[in-house]
C-alpha cells in the first residue's frame, strides 16, 4: 500500500459569498461486474475483496469527517453512482440511505438516485430499492441493439435491457434511460431503432451521450472504429428531432426530460451547486463566505475504507482561485439550454460580473450566446459549438 501523502490545502484568489449554493451529496459504489472498454471512471470489477458492510462503514466515517464542512446546510439532492450501485443489496441500500438521514438533513421530497444497469438478478431488486428509499433510477441501457452492445463491451443484452426499463417504469414514478450514440459501426438506421425501442416506453428522462474514446481505457489502446464526424452531427440531429416529437425536452446538451422530471441532482452541479462527494475516488465541490473548494477521496477502494475509517477520507482539497472560477462557472452552466441568470455569477462565485464580460463578448460577437439584461443563453449555435464557447472563458 502506498503511504499517504500530506493534504495540501492552497488558498489563491479573493472569494466573498453572501450565500451558499444549493447542497448535493454523492455517493461512489466503485465495483462493477466488467469494466467496460470505454469507461475512465474510477470503478473496479467485483471480486472476493468486495465487502459491501465494510464499505459502508467506511462511507459513513467518511461523512461523519465531513460534517463539520456542511453543518447546517439541507441536502437537495442524493446520487448513488458507480460502477454499478445495483450491485450492492437492497439491504444494504436501505442502510446507507437510512445512515445518510441518521447524519444530514435532507430536504422534504428529496431526490434520490441510484445508478442500475440491466441483468436479471439486479432488475429483481429494483422494486426493493424502490422502498429502500430510492425515488428515481437511472438504467445504463446505452443500446437495445445486440451487436451494438457486444461491440462496447457491455455484459447485458438486448432482452435484459427492454426487461429494465419496464421493470423501471413499473416500480417507480421517474426513471432515466441512459443511451450512446455514435458507436462502433453504427448506422442511422440503428440509431432509429435504439430511438423507437427507448421512446415506446415513454421515459420521463432520457439521456443520450457521444461516445468518445478517453485516456487510459482500454479503447485509447485499441481505437474501434467510430462514425465520422458528419455522421455523428447526422445522429445527434435524429436525437434532437425524435426527442421533440416525444415531448421531451432538450433541457442540458445530453439530457432530455418531460416537464416535472428534470434530475435535479445534475441541475445543482449545471447551476453550479455544491455537492459533498463521499466514497472511493469521489469529487466534491464546497464553498464557505470566503473560498470554494475541490476536493478529492482516495481513489483505491481498499486505501480509501483504511484512510475513510482512520478518519482521513481525502487524498487533497484546493481552493479554486479567482482566476479559474468564470471557466468553471461556464463549463457548467452553458450545458443548459436556458443558460443562466447573470446575477447568478456572482452570487456563485463571489466575482464581480466584469470578470465574464470580455468573455461574454466575445461569444456573442461569433453568435454563440444571446443575452438581455438579466440573462445569457447558448444559441444553437453555442450548443453545437459548446467546447468553443466554454473555451472563450478561460
Amino acid at each position: 500500500m502506498v503511504s499517504a501523502a500530506p493534504i495540501r490545502i492552497h488558498r489563491p484568489g479573493a472569494v466573498s459569498l453572501s450565500t451558499l449554493p444549493p447542497l448535493s451529496l454523492y455517493v461512489h459504489l466503485p465495483w462493477c461486474l466488467k469494466k467496460c472498454p470505454y469507461c475512465d471512471f474510477n470503478s473496479h470489477e467485483k471480486n472476493s475483496a468486495f465487502d459491501e458492510s465494510r464499505y459502508l462503514d467506511a462511507l459513513f466515517a467518511d461523512l461523519e469527517s465531513a460534517l463539520p464542512q456542511v453543518w447546517g446546510r439541507r441536502i437537495v439532492s442524493v446520487f448513488i453512482g458507480g460502477g454499478t450501485p445495483s450491485l450492492f443489496s437492497p439491504e444494504s441500500i436501505e442502510r446507507l440511505i437510512a445512515g445518510v438521514r441518521a447524519r444530514l438533513p435532507l430536504e422534504p421530497g428529496c431526490e434520490i438516485t441510484l445508478e442500475a444497469n440491466p441483468g436479471t438478478f439486479e432488475r429483481e431488486r429494483f422494486r426493493a430499492f424502490r422502498a429502500a428509499g430510492v425515488t428515481r433510477l437511472s438504467i445504463g441501457v446505452q443500446s437495445f441493439d445486440d451487436a451494438l452492445l457486444h461491440a462496447i463491451g457491455r455484459v447485458h443484452d438486448a432482452a435484459q435491457a427492454r426487461a429494465a426499463v419496464d421493470e423501471a417504469r413499473s416500480a417507480f414514478e421517474t426513471f432515466n434511460i441512459d443511451l450512446m450514440y455514435a458507436l462502433p459501426g453504427q448506422t442511422l438506421e440503428q440509431l432509429h431503432a435504439d430511438l423507437d425501442t427507448a421512446l415506446a416506453f415513454a421515459p420521463p428522462h432520457l439521456s443520450i451521450y457521444h461516445l468518445t474514446i478517453e485516456p487510459n481505457t482500454a479503447f485509447a489502446s485499441a481505437p474501434p472504429g467510430l462514425p465520422d464526424a458528419d455522421r455523428a452531427s447526422d445522429m445527434l440531429d435524429l436525437i434532437t428531432s425524435r426527442t421533440a416529437a416525444a415531448s421531451l425536452v432538450r433541457y442540458e446538451v445530453s439530457a432530455f426530460a418531460r416537464a416535472g422530471h428534470r434530475c435535479m441532482h445534475n441541475l445543482n452541479y449545471w447551476q453550479f451547486g455544491d455537492y459533498l462527494g463521499i466514497g472511493a475516488g469521489a469529487h466534491g465541490k464546497l464553498s464557505f463566505p470566503d473560498r470554494i473548494v475541490r476536493q478529492v477521496r482516495w481513489r483505491e477502494p481498499a486505501m480509501y475504507i483504511d484512510k475513510a475509517l482512520a478518519g482521513q477520507p481525502m487524498s487533497n482539497e484546493h481552493a479554486v482561485s479567482s482566476s479559474e472560477l468564470p471557466f468553471e462557472f461556464a463549463l457548467n452552466a452553458l450545458r443548459l439550454a436556458e443558460g443562466f441568470e447573470l446575477a447568478r455569477f456572482a452570487e456563485r462565485t463571489g466575482q464581480p460580473l466584469a470578470a465574464i464580460e470580455p468573455a461574454l463578448a466575445r461569444a456573442e460577437q461569433r453568435g454563440l450566446i444571446e443575452r438581455d439584461a438579466s440573462w445569457v443563453r447558448p444559441t444553437a449555435c453555442g450548443f453545437d459549438f459548446l467546447s468553443d464557447l466554454q473555451a472563450l472563458f478561460l
